[in-house]
C-alpha cells in the first residue's frame, strides 16, 4: 500500500507530466511504473497486463509513451481481444517491487524529471524480472512485437 508521500508524489508526477505537452508522452510510463510498482492482489489483472506491457515496450521496445497507449487503445479493441476477452493472463506478484518511486523521481530537478522517470521504469521492471519471457510472449502473442 502507498504512503500518503507516494500518493502525493505520484499526484504531483501525474500533473507535471501531463503539463509537457511532449510528443513522447512520458506520462504513460508515469502511469505504468505506479500501477506496476503498487499493484496487489485486488488489482484487476488488465491493470497489472497494461503497466507491465507499457514498462516492457518502453524499455525493451524503445516505444515512446503515446506508441504504448495506442498498442493499450488497440488491446482495448474488441478485435484487439480487448473488452470482448475472458480473461487477461495473471503475472506473479513480485515481492520487491523496485527500489526508485515516485518520491524519488519528484524530488528529481525538473530538468532531470524525465531520465528519473526512465530509472523508475526500469526499477519497476527489474522487479518484474521473474515474469519478463512471459510478458514477452505475451506481447509478441497479442501484439505482433
Amino acid at each position: 500500500m502507498p504512503t500518503a508521500a507516494e500518493q502525493s508524489a505520484y499526484h504531483e508526477l501525474m500533473a507535471w507530466s501531463l503539463t509537457l505537452g511532449d510528443g513522447e508522452f512520458i506520462h504513460q510510463e508515469v502511469v505504468d511504473a505506479w500501477a506496476a510498482q503498487h499493484a496487489t492482489e485486488t488489482s484487476t489483472p488488465i491493470n497489472i497486463v497494461f503497466a507491465l506491457l507499457g514498462l516492457y515496450l518502453y524499455l525493451e521496445k524503445g516505444f515512446c509513451g503515446r506508441q504504448v497507449q495506442r498498442a493499450h487503445m488497440q488491446l482495448a479493441q474488441p478485435n484487439g481481444r480487448g473488452p470482448g476477452r475472458k480473461e487477461w493472463p495473471r503475472f506473479p506478484l513480485p515481492q520487491a517491487r523496485g527500489a526508485v518511486t515516485a518520491i524519488d523521481v519528484i524530488a528529481a530537478p525538473e530538468a532531470e524529471r524525465v531520465p528519473a522517470v526512465h530509472r523508475w521504469c526500469q526499477s519497476v521492471w527489474d522487479a518484474w524480472s521473474d515474469s519478463h519471457s512471459a510478458i514477452a510472449a505475451w506481447v509478441h502473442s497479442d501484439l505482433g512485437v
